[in-house]
């Protein structure tokens, strides 16, 4: 079956692929920097790939994008103390690519090469690598093949998989079956998620739950937040935090009106709000929602703040050092295709509110059904509980207490891969 599924992908899927993906190059500036990015990388590892020490084992880690590869920062950081290890790092987005090319902690960041069957078999070649990591579902049928017939172990990390997923469906499940057992390691997130691989016959060796390294990240990233002191003290000094991230139209509909209402009972609290795209189209609707109710402030004019009660933070990439200040969070996402990353909220012990669209999230799930979580549906629930967050202390406090402990309690996955990478190489 293994051949027959390579002739159905190589002579039907890629060629099929390479179409669609260079029509979508036409519309679609990311795409079509992908493409462009690309065109040259065979010849850039050629000169990049021969300064490496060759005496040194290549440890590759490959993410689709930055919200995978931010789950690979613990383990390579935790991997670049060993001075006999050298890391390569290779991406599929451009996003990720190119936001992550001064990344300090690699010795070697490319683009993946298309998945043709010589693309795959050129870069195993040319790179040598010791060990492959997949970060979550990034794998490529003609590379992972490719590892295999060079004898390169090959881990998939962080992975999951859903009681629904479509790769249990019947052609699907053959497919899945035979590229599964090419794997070295498929580290999970969870019981669950091992028992789901083990559907498509992995074996016991194969699979191990080890955790959910975005903890371990969170976590890491919480400690050195607290020392950035983005938004002075006597701002917040006795005031009621209440911190709303990546926040999109649809969950705005909802937290506005009810952070408004909530404003005109308690004078104390205060809103930090984190527009997913700070776009100036996006700020200025933000600010016209408040007009005539809520002073309102920008963050990158903060050096001239009178006692606004609501702060639009206009910068990226500050949002889990926001979540510091807070008292409570709301989670945006949740009220359009899915909700975003609720550890970096529940890190700091903070109850954390979220809109139904949590089915890509297992661990918001995890944090809803041990109450730290809380779900609202409108804008009349979300009043309601701001209203108790902020006005019952017992309340707050048993939500912060499940928030702190749930993350506690699912640190240390980085360790227990780490044992398993060093098993192999």
């Amino acid at each position: 079956m293994k051949k027959i599924w390579f002739i159905v992908y190589n002579v039907i899927v890629i060629p099929a692929l390479y179409i669609l993906i260079h029509a979508a190059g036409m519309f679609d500036k990311k795409v079509k920097r992908g493409i462009k990015g690309r065109k040259r990388i065979f010849e850039e590892l050629i000169l990049n790939a021969a300064a490496l020490d060759k005496s040194k084992k290549l440890v590759w880690f490959h993410s689709s994008s930055l919200g995978e590869f931010e789950q690979a920062k613990p383990i390579i950081e935790e991997l670049r103390k060993d001075k006999g290890i050298n890391i390569l790092i290779t991406f599929f987005s451009p996003s990720g690519y190119e936001n992550s090319r001064k990344y300090p902690y690699a010795d070697l960041i490319s683009y993946i090469p298309f998945d043709t069957h010589s693309n795959a078999k050129r870069f195993i070649q040319l790179v040598h690598p010791s060990l492959a990591v997949i970060m979550r579902y990034d794998y490529w049928p003609n590379i992972v093949w490719a590892m295999s017939d060079y004898k390169v172990p090959c881990f998939i990390v962080d992975a999951t998989m859903k009681p629904n997923s479509s790769r249990k469906l019947l052609l699907m499940k053959n497919f899945h079956k035979i590229l599964y057992s090419n794997f070295t390691r498929i580290l999970t997130v969870s019981e669950e998620d091992a028992e789901g691989f083990k559907w498509f016959g992995c074996t016991e060796e194969q699979v191990q739950p080890v955790g959910d390294t975005r903890f371990d990240r969170v976590y890491q990233r919480s400690i050195t937040a607290r020392d950035r002191n983005l938004i002075k003290e006597e701002i917040v000094a006795g005031k009621k935090v209440f911190v709303a991230g990546s926040t999109w139209e649809n969950d705005e509909d909802v937290i506005l009106p009810a952070f408004m209402k909530l404003a005109r009972y308690d004078k104390d609290v205060i809103m930090i709000i984190a527009p997913h795209e700070p776009t100036l189209l996006n700020l200025e609707k933000i600010e016209n929602e408040f007009s005539g109710k809520l002073k309102t402030i920008r963050f990158s004019f903060l050096n001239n703040y009178k006692d606004e009660r609501v702060i639009i933070i206009d910068s990226i990439g500050i949002l889990l050092t926001l979540y510091t200040y807070a008292n409570a969070a709301y989670v945006g996402g949740s009220f359009k295709q899915g909700i975003h990353n609720v550890l970096e909220a529940a890190v700091y012990g903070i109850p954390v509110m979220f809109g139904p669209r949590i089915e890509n999230s297992q661990e918001t799930q995890k944090l809803l059904r041990r109450g730290g979580g809380i779900l609202i549906k409108n804008k009349q629930e979300a009043y309601r509980q701001l209203r108790t967050i902020f006005i019952n202390d017992e309340y707050r406090k048993k939500k912060e207490k499940i928030s702190y402990d749930y993350v506690q309690e699912n640190l240390g996955a980085t360790e227990k891969i780490i044992k398993e990478i060093y098993k192999v190489i």
